[in-house]
């Protein structure tokens, strides 16, 4: 009876190992699977109901149970000052960021004195362990942001990585089991097809909104006004122009209003085809169209925000302009397509052979109709993938695989507690994204712990005090730090409002830094 007992414990506590070890191994394979990886494994074991048609006597009831709990209300507190934003009274029928978000807009000739002011917008979660996209004109100048689900549940996040140019950012919150909404594939919506706009608009809770999309590929030249030449590569001569903002936005006409930024665009399936962002309006209300982010752009930017901290960026290495643009100027019997204007040099359309007043005119097989076309498809990639470039030179057309190249980046190089705000706040204060580093790179440097500053941000605490991109950064308050948590964490010990950082900018040497926080 003995040896049973014996054999049966050894059995159990066998079996406790090999799951535990397989736990072990499976936790680690999902930190490094992008999200859509992770949500297609959470999707097969937890399958979804049977997908709905859009067509005949729509029905949105099952969709919108799917997503709504899935969709965040996002609360933030912003230190404003006058004439921060451009002010209001421009005419524009594109209704400015700060409106749509709900935030006030400034008088023209007002002080610049800095106030507290609180904003919302939404947000929509992709992963159960807590990362939120959302729009980055949301979050840029957040000193706290707050997380409200819709069973009340409230949470503080913290920036994984943020980006204009996309006006996408990843958030996190520290929680589990969340629910998420299902990626979809914004390449196979169709113009007409049913779609929900769900958010938190007007102050509202959260709300579900049903339209269609009505365009594809739309750029309303938000990101980057003014944008008289719209360029896309590396750089160019120095007194042009060149658009670095990718805008290929799908247009719907579901009601969406201030407050709806961030939230979500999905199909009659309840799955995410888009973030809504802005809205087209000569009132600063619904007028008829809005404008969302198409999801499979956003996918690789944030899955670069996880992974990276920043947006890995690859470029064809040319300023052009749309074809219907200088036809008349350049006598060109084309209708569609793009003039190539510049090369840059050492770019990787140069390497490819495509020259000054060439046309391109396919990307990958597809027509280029507009700049969208190409900017959202080379969006996707990363510097050294390829893509294939179709253009027309004397008339004859000719198809080349241009490899990307990267973005040039200059380098250089108490007791009494007194820290009133929680470590969230001071960590979304400092103005940054961070990445773990590498074992090589801590090899190279003679350390043995660390995270990289992978971005800086505007305005924020690592800017004013001139912290640059690349900086390890070993010890925050005393605590060795190997990931963004540490980071965090390290942050909950901030006393007399004093963050004491401690990096290595190359091997030998060491910085140390007394960083205020104020508030």
């Amino acid at each position: 009876m003995k040896k049973i007992g014996v054999s049966l414990l050894a059995a159990v506590l066998g079996g406790a190992i090999a799951v535990g070890g397989y736990k072990f191994f499976e936790n680690k394979q999902l930190d490094n699977m992008t999200f859509e990886e992770k949500q297609k494994v959470y999707y097969a074991s937890n399958p979804t109901s049977t997908a709905l048609s859009s067509t005949g006597n729509p029905d949105f009831t099952q969709a919108a149970a799917a997503v709504s709990p899935g969709v965040v209300h996002i609360k933030v507190s912003v230190t404003t000052r006058g004439g921060q934003r451009g002010g209001g009274g421009s005419g524009s029928p594109f209704d400015l960021f700060e409106e749509f978000f709900g935030m006030p807009q400034q008088r023209r000739g007002q002080p610049a004195q800095p106030r507290q002011a609180q904003a919302s917008g939404s947000g929509v979660i992709i992963s159960p362990d807590g990362y939120i996209v959302t729009n980055n004109h949301v979050v840029e100048d957040a000193d706290k942001i707050e997380v409200q689900l819709t069973d009340n549940r409230s949470f503080e996040a913290k920036v994984i990585g943020r980006d204009p140019n996309f006006d996408l950012a990843l958030i996190k919150v520290n929680a589990t089991n969340l629910p998420m909404v299902k990626l979809g594939n914004s390449d196979d919506v169709q113009v007409g097809e049913w779609v929900l706009a769900v958010g938190y608009p007007l102050g509202l809770q959260s709300t579900v909104t049903a339209g269609i999309v009505s365009a594809k590929g739309r750029r309303i030249g938000i990101l980057d006004e003014p944008s008289q030449q719209r360029g896309f590569g590396q750089g160019g001569q120095p007194e042009q122009m060149v658009s670095t903002a990718i805008e290929s936005f799908i247009q719907t006409d579901a009601v969406i209003n201030k407050g709806n930024s961030g939230g979500a665009l999905v199909n009659a399936r309840g799955e995410l085809i888009g973030i809504n962002s802005a809205i087209a309006s000569p009132t600063g209300t619904y007028a008829g169209y809005g404008f969302a982010i198409p999801i499979s752009l956003a996918k690789k930017v944030l899955d670069d925000f996880k992974e990276f901290g920043s947006v890995k960026r690859g470029f064809v290495g040319v300023s052009f302009k749309e074809v219907g643009v200088v036809r008349k100027e350049y006598g060109l019997d084309d209708v569609n397509g793009l003039y190539v204007e510049e090369v840059v040099k050492g770019g990787g359309a140069e390497g490819a052979g495509i020259k000054k007043g060439d046309i391109i005119t396919k990307v990958d097989g597809k027509i280029i109709y507009g700049s969208p076309d190409l900017q959202e498809r080379v969006a996707r990639l990363r510097p050294g993938d390829k893509v294939k470039l179709t253009y027309k030179r004397d008339g004859k057309e000719k198809d080349v695989m241009v490899t990307l190249k990267g973005e040039e980046v200059n380098k250089s190089s108490g007791n009494e507690e007194g820290s009133s705000a929680s470590a969230t706040q001071i960590f979304n204060k400092l103005g940054a994204s961070f990445i773990p580093a590498t074992d090589a790179r801590k090899k190279e440097l003679g350390i043995t712990s660390g995270v990289v500053v992978t971005q800086v941000h505007r305005g924020g605490v690592f800017e004013y005090f001139g912290v640059e991109r690349g900086l390890v950064i070993t010890d925050v308050n005393g605590k060795t730090v190997n990931s963004v948590d540490d980071v965090e964490s390290a942050l909950a010990s901030t006393k007399r409002n004093i963050v004491r950082i401690k990096g290595v900018p190359q091997r030998g040497s060491t910085v140390e830094l007394n960083v205020p926080i104020e508030y």
